[in-house]
């Protein structure tokens, strides 16, 4: 057989192996209850390079180890009372997120940060608000071992729920070659996470050379996004990365309190902070702390990542404490120049925006939003322009 026949024949026998493992995996532990399927790298505005270098070499995406990963993400037995799953606060049908300020954990109990999207979250330079994970798979592991958010109290006793289960024994030998463990739980939930890209909207098309693919308004949004808006300081976009955000935190006057100063005093002279940074950022008076968690650097007092702006009108409210209710909200905090502290970013300053030229620019926001989510981000667009015109939202 010549060569390039033999070559061809390994890669498809490689291949059904491949769909077999997955095919097997999803039959041992059923089908997800999750909606979320993972979605097709065939989107227009789709970052093919940037995507390839953003898969870790140590976890190596696999159809078996994604539909294990999908299976975890609303495994309910990943919590102490077997109620919280990752969807709960990453719901698909409400762009990932909860829709809620702050979210609500194991008994009730309520956090201080907004939940962000998971949507392109495989692009961050890092995770959570203020970057204390690195990766997704540290970031994974967090929200499970978090007292008010899954509960449960050591990687060991995560690992003992699921290796109780037959079907979940089974599908890691298949997917990993060897017993459950947390840093596996942790490797499939990522995996399952980074197919979940989103781009293909409205404003890609129009990118792409479609002209018509957004109005008139929007178009004059995104010259303000670029021009006197100063969006695109912070927000940045590239063809080659075109993710609107430039991964890093600021200070952008939502987390601008007066003790802050005082908070961050008492940060340095309790060492042991240090080693509770998972619960001080989301359990905690010392939450709007920020990035300075993390780094202990007076330059990060309350300063934020970056967040991405796509499928805003689907991941409301905004602000790490959800504290905007509508992206109207959000453009006139930012045009007034936030709120002054110390600690301000120096490129938050008043903008001298008029309403029309507001207007225009959540108009581009909402070409932001993917084709999934049309029908919700026409209802919510509406929903907030009511509330930004001071008529009462029906909902």
């Amino acid at each position: 057989m010549p060569e390039n026949h033999s070559i061809a024949r390994i890669a498809l026998c490689a291949s059904l192996a491949i769909l077999a493992t997955a095919c097997g995996v999803a039959s041992t532990i059923r089908a997800s209850r999750s909606g979320a399927s993972p979605k097709s790298e065939h989107q227009v505005g789709f970052p093919a390079d940037l995507y390839a270098r953003s898969i870790p070499a140590d976890n190596p995406q696999t159809p078996a180890k994604i539909a294990l990963g999908q299976a975890l993400f609303v495994e309910q037995r990943l919590s102490a009372d077997n109620l919280q799953h990752c969807e709960g606060c990453h719901n698909y049908a409400l762009g990932f997120t909860d829709q809620k300020r702050t979210s609500v954990g194991i008994d009730s109990q309520t956090g201080r940060r907004n939940a962000p999207t998971i949507l392109n979250a495989m692009f961050n330079t890092s995770q959570f608000w203020d970057g204390r994970a690195a990766t997704l798979e540290e970031q994974a592991k967090s929200p499970i071992l978090n007292p008010i958010e899954m509960g449960m109290k050591s990687p060991d006793e995560v690992v003992a729920k699921i290796k109780a289960m037959p079907r979940y024994r089974e599908a890691f030998e298949r997917v990993f070659g060897r017993e459950v463990n947390f840093d596996d739980i942790a490797r499939a939930l990522a995996s399952y996470e980074r197919t979940q890209i989103s781009f293909d909207s409205p404003f890609d098309h129009y990118m792409a050379g479609e002209r018509t693919a957004i109005s008139a308004s929007a178009q004059r949004g995104w010259k303000i996004f670029n021009g006197n808006g100063r969006c695109i300081t912070c927000h940045s976009w590239t063809r080659e990365r075109p993710l609107f955000t430039d991964g890093r935190f600021h200070n952008v006057g939502v987390s601008a309190g007066a003790a802050l100063a005082h908070k961050a005093t008492a940060m340095r002279a309790d060492s042991d902070d240090s080693t509770q940074l998972d619960r001080l950022a989301t359990d905690s008076g010392m939450s709007d702390l920020g990035r300075y968690l993390v780094t202990r650097k007076p330059a990060d007092i309350g300063a934020f990542r970056t967040p991405d702006l796509r499928n805003l009108l689907v991941t409301q409210p905004y602000f790490h404490d959800g504290s905007a209710a509508t992206l109207w909200d959000v453009v006139a905090h930012f045009n007034r120049g936030g709120v002054r502290n110390p600690y301000l970013d120096p490129a938050i300053v008043p903008l001298d925006l008029s309403k029309a030229d507001e207007d225009d620019l959540v108009a581009f926001l909402a070409t932001l939003n993917s084709p999934e989510y049309g029908d919700a981000t026409k209802l919510e667009y509406e929903r907030q322009f009511r509330l930004s015109r001071g008529v009462a939202s029906e909902r």
